[in-house]
């Protein structure tokens, strides 16, 4: 018995001893990293985020946020006078003495000027006179003076309508569609859909579930979804069909083809008399330019441009353009392996001469002078440091006289005035907060307008991230990113590092390269007692076509060597990294390459959490599959080129922990895709960890604080090896001076 008592009581104590040892992470503390979200940071920059609303001539006005409030400012650029109102009503007072007109500034108005694009499910002829809207699958107008509307067709069905926006990914009610300049012609599409597969969603409630059914092909089907060009003249009601086969739902910057924000792919000539388009093979291998005549529907083939891998138009942007006037087109290109404009002969299609080149990139271009025959775009990669950072340039259409425009060092963001004389130049770098000023159309400075101020937000111990630069797992490439490390960091003791992941190969883990006074919870994991870094790969866009190409074919390589050696070469610099304790996350691409990476690298990676993961995508849909990887091959063994890159065949590896993720009303990446991960662990006997939705979509909506705070707890626990606070409650909120 006394033996008893005695083991009884040591084994109390040793237990007693683990406990007081493991290290108690507080609700204050929690709260401290909270205080470094984007809700609680943005309220504190003060001067940044201009976005100006320009008016006819050189007038343009934008509102600021400063400690005490908003300033409405009313810039004239000819004159180069800023003037400053304490409010709206006083801002539209000195903007009627300006203009001689009364003016009313509308709250639609306003969310313009901040980036609302306004419109919801109707868009707006050129002169605003008339909307078009989507009706039971067809297309109509409306008279905004009268209300008055008229049908335009009358054969569009369910999944053979016109204008319908459904990337399979993607859907919405607002028309897929071009206006002309006149307002009297649209270019369109009906979309066919009529033999592609469904996905299928259903609903987690009291009683019998919801199905959600939608269009949603998958790579290797047979049938997807075709467009079949058509051209409406909305006066005499007519449609004219485009005497072109069918094109697959596909565009130069995706299989979305509104990603710009319009009908993609497609410009009108300023008489309206031809519609310049281009059409895009299913593999995005194949680009042809094509000119339609808009009254017989007539097309002529004038060239095409055929690539090993995948062609696109330009980073995010689509930068062709159809010059009628003197029968030429610029045209983007990477052919010499650098993303440059060319201009061709619109007749023969043949290249007159090529109007860049280098080894860096056009990365948008912003406006074409016909007059004076000068191109501006932005451009990354040429200037000394950081490739990711975009300067505005000027060039001719010969390719000579290049200028740059803005020489400060950072990330440009551009905004031309309407007539394209001024413009404004809005400049920053990750660790540098905004300068804000505006330059003539020859890039002289004519009048500082902002310069933002973060002197309240580093009160409160916040600090900027560092610029990092390691070399690529080919150990010559060089490779960018951001270290985030805690504002009371204690340089003597080694951190956990949290390697945040998005692989792309259309983004990357940073993103926007310019000031952000948070990124995510990078900074708030990082006040909780870990370093975090985020690194752009090799495969991610902005930088050569050779370096973008890296994983065509593989996509499940997903930059992850490029993590371990960066990691590593970071744990040699900085003797606060603890390589030994290594985490991963991400989101979408990023839940997939974290997966990957805990199969894949499981000695290295020894905490992850996989979020809303295309772990299989053969199980996602079509183009993005089908155009960074390839169309899917069958093999003679019954397997195919897909199979390979899917994270269920790779779990049985997992040595580490490993939480997934979902929203089960994912309509993006289905949420199949986790479950196929998690039926294979089960198979191989591995544990897991599961957070599921029961009626969330893609980015989990108002579920995202509790993710967040999970996401938080697992690193704490599991990486850290501390007790996090009990359901610790995120408190996210609106910027309180929104409304002021």
């Amino acid at each position: 018995m006394t033996k008893i008592f005695l083991t009884t009581t040591c084994l109390a104590l040793m237990m007693a001893g683990r406990a007081q040892s493991t290290r108690v992470v507080t609700t204050e503390e929690y709260a401290r990293a909270e205080s470094m979200l984007s809700y609680n940071t943005e309220p504190l920059v003060d001067r940044a985020n201009v976005m100006p609303v320009w008016l006819p001539g050189a007038l343009f006005w934008y509102r600021v946020l400063t400690p005490t409030g908003s300033e409405y400012v009313l810039v004239d650029a000819a004159k180069k006078t800023r003037t400053v109102y304490h409010s709206r009503a006083a801002l539209a007072s000195g903007l009627a003495t300006s203009t001689h007109n009364s003016v009313t500034l509308s709250d639609g108005e306003e969310r313009r000027g901040r980036g609302g694009r306004g419109g919801g499910n109707e868009v707006p002829s050129p002169d605003g006179k008339r909307v078009a809207f989507l009706r039971d699958y067809n297309l109509w107008v409306r008279d905004v003076a009268t209300g008055q509307e008229v049908q335009l067709t009358t054969d569009g069905v369910k999944d053979f309508g016109y204008a319908t926006d459904n990337a399979g990914w993607k859907s919405g009610d607002g028309p897929i569609l071009r206006w002309s300049a006149d307002g009297k012609k649209i270019a369109t599409f009906k979309d066919d859909q009529r033999r592609v597969t469904d996905m299928y969603l259903v609903t987690t409630n009291v009683g019998k579930p919801t199905l959600k059914t939608w269009k949603y092909p998958l790579p290797g089907d047979s049938v997807i979804p075709m467009i079949q060009r058509v051209i409406v003249d909305v006066d005499d009601r007519k449609v004219v069909a485009l005497n072109v086969p069918p094109d697959p739902h596909r565009a130069t910057l995706s299989d979305d083809i509104a990603s710009s924000g319009t009908f993609d792919d497609v410009d009108w000539t300023e008489d309206d008399a031809q519609l310049a388009f281009v059409s895009t093979s299913r593999d995005h291998k194949q680009e042809k330019f094509r000119i339609a005549n808009a009254a017989t529907g007539d097309v002529r083939e004038v060239f095409e441009e055929d690539v090993p891998t995948q062609f696109e138009s330009g980073r995010g942007t689509i930068d062709w353009r159809y010059l009628a006037k003197s029968n030429e087109i610029i045209w983007y290109s990477e052919r010499d392996n650098w993303g440059h404009l060319y201009l061709c002969d619109a007749t023969t299609g043949k290249v007159k001469n090529q109007i860049t080149s280098g080894e860096w990139i056009v990365s948008r271009l912003v406006r074409v002078d016909e007059k004076k025959r000068e191109l501006y775009f932005m451009g990354a990669g040429r200037e000394p440091g950081c490739p990711y950072f975009n300067y505005l340039y000027k060039i001719g259409f010969d390719g000579k006289h290049m200028e740059l425009l803005t020489p400060e060092k950072g990330n440009h963001m551009i905004s031309f005035s309407r007539n394209g004389d001024y413009f404004v130049d809005s400049y920053s770098q990750p660790d540098v907060a905004p300068v804000t000023v505006l330059r003539n159309v020859d890039g002289k400075l004519l009048l500082p307008l902002e310069k933002a101020d973060v002197s309240r937000l580093a009160a409160t111990g916040w600090k900027p991230p560092m610029v990092i630069t390691v070399k690529a797992h080919d150990g010559k490439t060089d490779l960018y990113g951001l270290l985030f490390t805690p504002s009371r960091m204690d340089s003597s003791k080694k951190y956990p590092i949290i390697d945040y992941i998005y692989p792309g190969p259309q983004g990357g883990s940073v993103g926007n390269w310019g000031f952000a006074a948070s990124r995510i919870d990078h900074q708030a994991l990082a006040e909780l007692g870990f370093i975090v870094v985020a690194i752009e790969g090799t495969s991610n866009p902005y930088r050569s076509k050779s370096f973008h190409d890296m994983s065509y074919g593989d996509m499940s390589t997903n930059t992850l060597a490029d993590q371990v050696t960066g990691i590593q070469q970071l744990a040699q610099r900085y003797a606060f990294i603890d390589v030994d304790r290594v985490g991963i996350w991400g989101h979408s691409g990023g839940g997939f390459a974290t997966a990957g990476a805990m199969f894949r690298y499981p000695d290295f990676f020894k905490v992850g959490i996989s979020e809303s993961g295309n772990h299989d995508n053969r199980n996602y849909e079509d183009d993005w599959g089908e155009r960074y990887n390839g169309l899917l091959v069958k093999k003679a063994d019954g397997t195919d080129n897909y199979a390979e890159g899917a994270n269920e065949n790779y779990a049985k590896n997992l040595k580490g922990k490993l939480m997934l993720a979902h929203g089960m009303m994912d309509n993006n990446v289905p949420p199949y895709n986790t479950l196929l991960v998690v039926e294979a662990l089960e198979r191989a006997n591995k544990d897991y960890d599961l957070v599921v939705f029961p009626n969330s979509p893609h980015g989990y909506g108002p579920m995202a604080p509790y993710m967040m705070r999970r996401r938080w707890d697992y690193f704490v626990k599991n990486l850290m090896g501390a007790e996090p606070p009990h359901e610790y409650l995120m408190k996210p909120r609106a910027d309180a001076r929104n409304g002021q």
